[in-house]
């Protein structure tokens, strides 16, 4: 019997839609929706990112950006799973995780103008500061 995830490929080549029909037929086929509260949900989001913050813990910035083969399996494994309680979310909730993100970014890019904040990571980076004041 042929499976969702036979269809999906790569990003270039899956639509949202696609990932999200996976997480849900895999939810339906274990009969898990009496446990996917968006309160349930959203807790296993939050121990699923801490699994992938542990991945980074206690190594340097630039170690994150190229970790060893066995800690990206690692890291890719955790964010899979952040992914799937994100989009079970999104299912639970029918929310519409394309525009969700499109209005998202288009708030964030109201909140944090290019002009204002290049180079800079927010309110409170000290350079931020240091060049709204002048003193650059």
């Amino acid at each position: 019997m042929s499976q969702p995830e036979d269809a999906i490929t790569d990003d270039a080549h899956t639509a949202i839609e696609s990932l999200r029909k996976m997480v849900e037929q895999f939810v339906n086929e274990r009969e898990w929706q009496k446990f996917h509260s968006p309160k349930n949900l959203s807790m296993a989001l939050a121990v699923e990112a801490a699994e992938l913050m542990e991945q980074f813990q206690w190594i340097s910035m630039e170690e994150s950006r190229s970790p060893d083969p066995e800690r990206f399996q690692n890291v890719t494994e955790e964010l899979a799973d952040v992914m799937c309680y994100a989009l079970a979310i999104a299912n639970e909730l029918d929310i519409d995780v394309a525009s969700a993100m499109k209005n998202k970014m288009v708030k964030n890019r109201k909140k944090y103008p290019v002009e204002t904040f290049k180079g800079y990571y927010g309110k409170d980076d000290s350079n931020l500061k240091n060049s709204e004041a002048g003193n650059d």
